[in-house]
């Protein structure tokens, strides 16, 4: 295959269907064993798993099943690194364009009028909870719409607990005022009160004479 035609695995595995939330890590932090430290005793076949993210050639023969599994183990190694990588001032930089092009979705509440969001973990140990979309303006959680459903079924610390939350520290300029309006519950235009429904449900439960 020419130079041309080469694509990496980094590449390659962002550039599936589905993927559009993660960005490349650099190969040359990848290459760095302090930036790894301790993912060798989380994924499974971690050796043969780092070498295929980095595309290093390897003589050793292995089954399709084997194949499989190493393909499976470089996936949730490359997800755990890419959680710590958007972290660092280059992969802040690297999400901050995806951010600003809309690829995360944005907020569903009427009252965010479309704030962009930005992928968030409920966990930083994976196989745990899904991805979800965190609102910078009222600061809540929701699950990617359907125009992002293939991004559904990422796992969440693959992007991790930390990420949403540091960036509007590096980037205050993306801090969005708070909602200027709140949804009034009103019946033939009064307001509900806040405690209508607890009277009706004590009235609903009192025992009739």
């Amino acid at each position: 295959m020419s130079s041309e035609e080469y694509t990496s695995w980094i590449s390659w595995f962002c550039s599936l269907p589905g993927n559009e939330f993660f960005v490349e890590v650099d190969d040359v932090w990848i290459e760095d064993d302090f930036n790894l430290h301790g993912l060798a005793q989380q994924v499974p076949n971690y050796d043969y798993a780092l070498d295929t993210i980095l595309d290093r050639d390897s003589d050793i023969q292995v089954s399709d099943q084997q194949a499989q599994m190493i393909q499976h183990s470089a996936e949730i190694l490359y997800g755990l690194i890419h959680a710590r990588y958007i972290i660092t001032a280059r992969g802040l930089e690297q999400m901050y364009e995806k951010y600003t092009a809309g690829v995360f979705g944005r907020c569903p509440r009427v009252f965010c009028e479309s704030q962009l969001m930005l992928p968030v973990g409920q966990t930083d140990i994976p196989g745990q909870t899904l991805v979800k979309l965190f609102c910078l303006r009222c600061q809540d959680l929701y699950y990617p719409k359907a125009i992002h459903s293939s991004c559904t079924d990422i796992d969440g610390a693959y992007f991790g607990t930390t990420f949403a939350h540091l960036f509007p520290h590096i980037f205050p300029e993306c801090i969005p005022s708070p909602p200027k309006h709140t949804y009034v519950p009103r019946v033939f235009g009064f307001k509900v009160h806040k405690t209508s429904h607890q009277v009706l449900k004590a009235m609903k439960n009192k025992p009739q004479q």
